[in-house]
């Protein structure tokens, strides 16, 4: 009843944040929990041609859609707040003609990017066909979101989640355990979601082709696109390059260490989402330093997640991936104390989006990837596919700081002296992610050491729950405009005592 009643007495923003963290984390999480299953049934070999498809459809996907269910879309929720079922209609329509004329293009020159992609042609088609559908689920969700709609979406990613590692141990287990099984799985359970929904948001959006709509969506999307691309190339063009300098079971080692590194994406993802509609308010008033405030505490659980993450390293790889595996434990580090610089930089663009000036993310964007392929092309062939960990880790830092440049300026030409995140802040934290990576790496052999600290640490925060309660409620009460920060954060105390009552009432 005491955990029912603290639920009861949050907000519908504060309800919608928590469900939409609970939501990327079952949704990614379910994802994750399948691994050891497909790593075992599958070779290192098809297990790395699985990796490598995924890579390439998310490159496919930019150039598809452009990406425009994402910042573009976020604006032109706020933008067309009256006409938001004949925007989404109509960035429905623009995606399937963008895929249509990629395709198209693809068909006269197949031979070509076969070789390129390095992959069947099967698996291309496949990765077409997905690429399709795709986009109408995000666009669907991306309203949901900025809606604070969380019950129907958080049935559709459960749903979604669920079914796609059941279609594909099915198909596994009676057709071997192949790439191929594994791809048509996931792409028969987005042709049931998809479909449904593309014919929904068409009915009742009743656009295809807007000019106003097109022309504001390729306006900004457009200058973008370099944007998203180097960053699927800081994401995952390492994986294409260790396929093309090293191998696909290398790929298959990297891959999994990366997806056990990319763990704190569950936290900062469904956080991120929550995160979103309530800066694009504290900007528009110009309230940055009460932001600010909030966004280094969670910076700080960010980093403590990640920490812990670096110090069950070897365990995580010994579940999700078996003995086969092993080796690739010295990924881990470096690619968890990057999620630190995604979540740092998903914050610094903000402003960016806000303010339409986005052809300002392509400097810092492109030369991020720039650095990020000369450093695979030196490094990985110097010290093999365990150097891409590291030079993620730097180009990631890079990127961070590239946008925290661009953000200060855009602020200030707008009349804000405020910076977005403290410049010590973000160094002493840096500094800190840096050195526990290469810490854990020597201390890796001895488990005891390992836990004695995991649990010291988590001992410590504990202990000084109230004070960290505390804080985070003064935090709240000295911010004085934030009636939006209220509709969302305003019980943020209350929130914690519901994780920890929780975790008392379990542990009781």
């Amino acid at each position: 009843m005491n955990i029912t009643s603290k639920y009861r007495s949050l907000s519908v923003q504060a309800k919608a944040a928590l469900w939409f963290t609970i939501c990327s984390f079952l949704q990614k999480g379910i994802s994750f929990i399948t691994v050891p299953i497909f790593t075992r049934l599958m070779s290192t070999e098809e297990y790395g041609t699985y990796t490598v498809y995924l890579s390439w459809l998310q490159i496919l996907t930019i150039m598809t859609s452009l990406y425009l269910f994402n910042g573009v879309y976020d604006n032109a929720m706020a933008k067309y707040e009256k006409q938001r079922d004949e925007y989404t209609s109509a960035m429905q329509g623009l995606t399937l003609v963008i895929t249509g004329a990629v395709f198209a293009l693809y068909c006269f020159t197949s031979g070509f990017w076969e070789k390129i992609l390095n992959l069947p042609k099967s698996m291309i088609l496949l990765m077409f066909l997905e690429a399709l559908l795709s986009p109408a689920l995000s666009y669907w969700s991306g309203r949901q979101r900025f809606e604070y709609r969380y019950r129907i979406l958080v049935c559709v990613t459960i749903l979604q989640a669920l079914m796609n590692p059941i279609a594909s141990l099915v198909l596994i287990r009676i057709n071997g355990g192949t790439a191929m099984m594994r791809i048509l799985g996931i792409v028969g359970v987005q042709v049931c979601i998809c479909v449904p929904i593309i014919v929904f948001q068409f009915c009742k959006g009743k656009e295809f082709f807007s000019k106003e709509y097109w022309g504001y969506a390729l306006r900004i999307g457009i200058p973008i696109v370099p944007h998203y691309l180097s960053g699927i190339i800081l994401n995952q063009g390492d994986r294409i390059m260790i396929d093309k300098m090293v191998g696909k079971t290398e790929v298959a080692l990297y891959g999994l260490a990366y997806s056990i590194g990319m763990l704190v994406q569950l936290f900062i993802s469904g956080m991120n989402s929550a995160l979103t509609p309530w800066m694009y308010s504290k900007i528009k008033k110009g309230d940055i330093r009460s932001m600010r405030k909030v966004l280094q505490l969670l910076s700080i659980v960010v980093v403590g997640i990640a920490v812990a993450l670096m110090l069950i390293s070897p365990e995580l790889v010994l579940i999700f991936g078996s003995p086969k595996y092993r080796e690739a434990v010295y990924v881990i580090p470096p690619v968890a104390a990057s999620v630190f610089f995604i979540f740092i930089y998903n914050i610094l663009s903000m402003p960016q989006f806000y303010y339409e000036k986005t052809q300002f993310l392509m400097a810092a964007s492109m030369a991020a990837a720039g650095a990020n392929v000369v450093l695979n092309f030196i490094f990985i062939r110097l010290f093999g596919y365990i150097a891409a960990g590291y030079t993620t880790l730097a180009c990631y830092m890079l990127y961070s700081v590239g946008h925290y440049i661009v953000s200060k300026r855009i602020l200030v030409n707008e009349g804000i002296q405020e910076n977005l995140m403290n410049p010590g802040f973000l160094l002493a934290c840096s500094v800190f992610l840096i050195g526990a990576s290469i810490i854990c790496n020597l201390i890796f052999p001895y488990r005891i050491l390992r836990y004695a600290i995991l649990l010291a640490s988590a001992g410590l925060v504990f202990w000084k729950k109230e004070l960290l309660l505390k804080t985070m409620a003064d935090i709240r009460k000295k911010i004085k405009s934030g009636e939006d920060l209220k509709r969302m954060f305003r019980d943020f105390p209350v929130l914690c005592r519901f994780f920890l009552t929780v975790t008392r009432k379990t542990i009781q």
